[in-house]
């Protein structure tokens, strides 16, 4: 009763506080609406051209209206985009870094734009860091699905999302917000943008933006407590080797003769990550001539964040006999009481955690600087020109972990233990642990090109009208390496495993084009009718030549339907983490201990009893119920991961039909229905242990699975070594529809108010992952789970997701109430029936200009606080921050002032 009457109050408020305030416009054709308007998915330009692509629009007005300062804020409220990486990614080797992804195809698959133009990668991904764009420069973002390799390059498989960055900024505009998450957790920053007209032939738009996200602890959010997480004690249990006496100390650091074994400090560990950000940009055009104008644009982005690194937040564990000195300073007489000294030293068994947990610090600095030419050839053809140059750097911290051995190869805990504090915390803490400069990572992208656009008009055209047409040329060089400290090249830490060093490049040359060809017009019920193609040649260094097309029609019945449809060639060349990346490692038994891995792992079905009896006995596994295979000591060997030089990019195919209404008999309302199907063939990736031994000994138990030889055994049958290195797999394949409307009405009896609804939505039909080619395709429509990610990030594939608004519209402002919702999933682990029901939250947001220039946004995000959901396995933190909101009720505020 309390909660819902805190709801109703918040609601109240907001709605009082602005309830005169302008709710976003979204027209399923906003991409293509204007002769200034890029249309993402052709370089083709002309009056009235649109999409044939389906196309989702983001406008500055939504992006305001959740008060975002960052890309995430906005992001995760299309059904398009999956989970991807986000502040809730914690032990990603992403590093603070939001990357985005479409359709759970894998985050490598989608290929982010600035403009049209290539956004910065970074690290050994094809991805690109979306908080480098600075959030209070975005006039749009469109999200393109269905593959656009054809025109834009490499990696647009699943489509691209592009930033549309306002360039025609006039004035002076401020902007302080705030995102404060009633359990705790705040993010705040502000931004200043000024853009002004040199003279009358050229404009320059300069923006400042800075961010900072506070870390939230899994001890703030009740759904996130893990009682079961348990460490070795933190205080540490010591048994003297000579008299057998065991003591200890508690969590608390007081003596005790009947020490615990274990803590549980889960409740310190990072369930987001905190970031502080600064963005610089300039965006500039001017003429030259009548004829040529100069562009370009000079981006900064410096990202700080912590966050626990790819090895998980549990602190290191000690289990060592030692030696310690009669005359060690640091023994009470507590401690020396139940030590058995010989010749002046005790031979001391020492089990215990130190009580620091591990993280990542990483600085992350990126640039890009682009600068063209362009101008009209004829009154009909335009060209452009341009080049740009972007780098990524970045280096990591790690703290709370440290060096084994020393640089003579002694063992510095042996070493300490003999005159040291290894009692303490503090003193465990200050001899052992050393900050560790690591994961030095570079990334350089070059990229220059040429464009012919027009139309044929002055030479001829058809019945229908002009032939609309693209030509050019681009080169693109891409760099990078990853340096590490030495103590992770050979692995002398205490969780870090074997780092590997690499560095890799290639270069590819592409000749493209595109062509427009109007058929038939103003016939009955073809109003207009025409059809397209687009073709790029690619010559890579290192993958050979290879050809990517698309063809196209756009049929416009009347003012009423228009139809649509697509069908293309994609590729993706692999990243170099895939290529190049050497063969680094983790201990097997990090799978069950680190948060992060569990779902990669899910025990051993010969001792569970899942698992195929002739299978089982072939492999020499252990019997029925023998063994726990879901603890650490069962997992004995190492987890190699890394690239494979041999690796051939993927290439697919995509098709799209849709139908666009905008009736005339409903002005104000339009709506479009896509059917889309990707399907990429010999897809790079790895296959998890949890999906290899599944297959092994459940759904293919023969003996020539060749997944079986993914997961070796020891003698004795239990689990040894895990290999996951990249690799051509089988088949993805995903087919659905994309459903948006909008309707906007504005009835006498409300006066001069008007009244929007929105929708977009996802339906997947159907969507399997076909791992080898020698075992079946596991259908993964509406799962969750490890079995069933493209690239072991986004563990959840709901078959449905919508969000749904009502805004009302005043002449100074908008009240807007959100609906989103993913659909119920069920787990992909074979055998399990656990389910996740069908989630909902709700916004509610509002906006007004208080006076001219002056405009307030408030809005509460996840309306009625609800919890994400709960899962017993393969989750993080009970549940998958990947794609459920795990912030709660949180409020938002900006406050706006322009001149």
């Amino acid at each position: 009763m309390v909660k819902s009457h805190r709801n109703a109050v918040a609601m109240a408020a907001l709605v009082v506080a602005l309830a005169h305030a302008p709710a976003y416009a979204q027209s399923a054709d906003d991409s293509a609406t204007g002769n200034d308007i890029i249309v993402t998915g052709t370089r083709i330009k002309m009056p009235g051209n649109t999409s044939s692509s389906p196309i989702a629009s983001t406008s500055e007005e939504q992006i305001k209206l959740q008060a975002a300062l960052t890309i995430e804020d906005f992001s995760t409220k299309l059904p398009q985009l999956s989970g991807g990486v986000r502040q809730g990614s914690q032990g990603s080797d992403a590093f603070g870094a939001q990357v985005l992804e479409l359709r759970n195809f894998g985050q490598s698959r989608t290929l982010v734009l600035i403009d049209g133009t290539r956004g910065t990668p970074f690290g050994f991904r094809n991805s690109m860091d979306v908080n480098s764009i600075p959030a209070s420069l975005i006039k749009r973002v469109d999200v393109l699905t269905g593959g656009a390799a054809a025109v834009y390059g490499a990696d647009a498989v699943a489509g691209v999302v592009n930033f549309i960055l306002n360039d025609d900024f006039e004035g002076v505009r401020g902007t302080s917000a705030a995102r404060l998450s009633e359990h705790g957790g705040a993010q705040y920053g502000g931004s200043v943008m000024v853009g002004t007209g040199l003279g009358d032939r050229g404009h320059v738009v300069v923006a400042l933006d800075y961010t900072q996200r506070d870390m939230i602890r899994a001890g703030q959010r009740d759904w996130a407590t893990t009682p079961n997480s348990t460490i070795p004690s933190t205080g540490g249990v010591y048994t003297d080797v000579a008299s057998g006496n065991t003591f200890g100390f508690t969590d608390s650091g007081a003596f005790t003769d009947s020490p615990a074994s274990t803590s549980n400090i889960s409740s310190r560990y990072p369930l987001t990550s905190g970031l502080k950000r600064i963005n610089a940009a300039a965006l500039f055009k001017y003429e030259l001539t009548p004829a040529i104008e100069v562009y370009g644009r000079a981006m900064f982005n410096n990202s700080r964040s912590t966050e626990t690194g790819t090895v998980g937040a549990t602190p290191v564990a000690l289990s060592r006999t030692v030696s310690v000195s009669e005359s060690n300073p640091y023994l009470t007489d507590d401690i020396r009481n139940q030590l058995t000294f010989v010749n002046g030293t005790a031979q001391v068994n020492v089990s215990r955690s130190l009580n620091q947990i591990i993280m990542y610090h990483t600085d992350r600095d990126t640039f890009q600087a682009q600068t063209g030419l362009r101008g009209a050839l004829t009154s009909a053809i335009n060209w452009n020109v341009y080049a740009q140059y972007g780098r990524s750097t970045e280096s990591t911290e790690i703290t709370g972990d440290g060096l084994v051995n020393n640089a003579s190869g002694v063992n510095n805990f042996a070493t300490l233990a003999s005159m040291g504090d290894i009692f303490s915390s503090e003193g465990l803490i200050d001899g052992l642990t050393s900050d560790i400069s690591s994961f030095h990572r570079k990334r350089d992208q070059f990229v220059t090109a040429g464009t012919l656009s027009g139309t044929s008009e002055e030479l001829f055209s058809l019945p229908a009208g002009p032939i609309g047409f693209a030509a050019g040329v681009e080169y693109r060089r891409e760099t990078a390496s990853i340096g590490q400290d030495s103590a992770l090249l050979t692995g002398n830490t205490y969780k870090e495993g074997v780092q590997a060093a690499y560095k890799g490049k290639f270069d590819v040359v592409e000749l493209y084009g595109e062509v427009l060809i109007p058929v038939l017009h103003d016939l009955p019920l073809i109003e207009k009718f025409d059809v397209g193609g687009a073709y790029r040649l690619s010559k890579y260094d290192l993958w050979g030549t290879h050809g990517t097309w698309k063809m196209e029609a756009n049929w416009k019945v009347d003012g009423n339907l228009r139809v649509r449809g697509t069908f293309q060639r994609v590729l993706r060349t692999p990243n170099f983490g895939e290529f190049a990346g050497g063969v680094s490692s983790l201990p097997f038994s990090n799978l069950v201990t680190v948060d992060r891995l569990k779902p990669r792992y899910g025990g051993d079905p010969c001792v569970l009893g899942t698992g195929d009896a002739a299978q089982c006995a072939r492999f020499g596994a252990p019997a029925v119920g023998s063994a726990d295979s879901t603890s650490a000591s069962y997992l004995t060997g190492n987890y190699y991961y890394g690239g494979n030089p041999d690796l051939q990019p993927e290439t697919g195919k995509t098709k799209t039909i849709g139908a666009v209404f905008t009736p005339t008999f409903l002005p104000g309302f339009n709506a479009t229905l896509d059917w889309y199907e990707m399907n990429l063939k010999g897809a790079v990736g790895v296959i998890q242990p949890i999906a290899a031994i599944t297959s092994c000994y459940i759904t293919n138990p023969s003996a020539s699975n060749p997944l079986c030889a993914l997961v070796t055994r020891n003698e004795d049958g239990t689990f040894k070594d895990a290999y996951v290195n990249n690799q051509n797999l089988g088949r993805i394949v995903q087919r659905g529809f994309d459903i948006s409307a909008t309707y906007t009405a504005r009835p006498e009896f409300l006066g001069d108010v008007g009244v929007r609804f929105s929708y977009q939505g996802n339906i997947v039909t159907s969507y399997t992952i076909q791992a080898n080619a020698t075992v079946s395709a596991v259908q993964c429509k509406g799962t969750f789970g490890a079995t069933c990610s493209s690239d072991g990030t986004t563990l959840v594939q709901p078959d449905y997701r919508h969000t749904a608004g009502v805004g009302l519209l005043f002449g100074r402002g908008t009240i807007q109430f959100d609906w989103q919702r993913i659909g119920k999933v069920k787990s992909s682990a074979a055998g399990s029936t656990e389910t996740i029901s069908a989630q909902n939250t709700f916004d509610l947001s509002a906006s007004r200009e208080f006076q001219k220039g002056i405009t307030m946004t408030a809005g509460i995000y996840n309306l009625f606080d609800k919890n994400p959901p709960y899962v017993s396995t393969g989750g993080v933190f009970n549940t998958f921050p990947d794609t459920y909101d795990i912030l709660g009720r949180t409020f938002g505020f900006s406050l706006t002032a322009q001149i």
